[in-house]
């Protein structure tokens, strides 16, 4: 088969990250899940500013505005494990049938942005349900062009296919890369260090928490 090629970027570089038989791949999961629950606390802050300039949908009061940079959002390191565990192997079962990486990368793509959608509507229709006053606990998506049924955002399922596809494509091959590039004894050293750092952060976060509430 022809080499298939985005730039540099050829189908044998795209798959074999997926192997939940070998300790490196729960080695590079684990650092991930640390890295992005930092990672994706920023990147929120960043997509409140562009959301709240654009439609103004963001409470003053909300959270994100006075979270210290270094506390983790643990549902963007809960979401860097499902992608591995979900759309990385699709992803590669994508690309060996397709004839085109950028086929390949299309088609994940959309996949993922509806898989975003489902997700998104179905815990909405379990966890947020209208009152009798017709209003929303959770948010409400009704008022908003290309809302779903008032719960699902196809803006936010766009960027989560976004985010999803820069995870799967760039950033989770970089870190599994980053490690293979070590020797085995200085990869399992890095990880320590990492998840203590991570932890560390996590401890700071919630005691700076409770003091600030006491």
């Amino acid at each position: 088969m022809a080499r298939l090629r985005i730039r540099n970027i050829t189908e044998k570089d795209e798959i074999g990250f997926f192997a939940p038989k070998r300790w490196e791949f729960w080695r590079s999961l684990i650092v991930c899940f640390c890295l992005f629950s930092i990672v994706g606390h920023w990147l929120e802050l960043l997509y409140c500013i562009i959301m709240d300039a654009l439609f103004g949908i963001v409470e003053p009061d909300y959270a994100i505005w006075i979270d210290p940079w270094y506390h983790p959002y643990w549902v963007y390191g809960i979401g860097a494990v499902i992608m591995t565990l979900i759309v990385e192997p699709l992803k590669e079962h994508i690309i060996v049938r397709r004839k085109t990486l950028w086929g390949a990368l299309l088609e994940s793509f959309v996949l993922v942005v509806v898989l975003a959608m489902l997700m998104e509507l179905i815990i909405g229709w379990i966890i947020n349900q209208p009152d009798a006053s017709g209003e929303y606990p959770y948010w409400d998506n009704s008022q908003l062009p290309l809302n779903v049924f008032g719960q699902a955002w196809l803006v936010n399922d766009f960027f989560i296919g976004f985010a999803a596809m820069l995870y799967v494509w760039l950033l989770y091959p970089l870190v599994c890369e980053g490690f293979d590039r070590l020797r085995p004894r200085v990869a399992n050293v890095v990880f320590v260090v990492l998840v203590l750092a991570f932890a560390v952060c996590c401890i700071i976060s919630y005691t700076h928490l409770v003091l600030f509430t006491w």
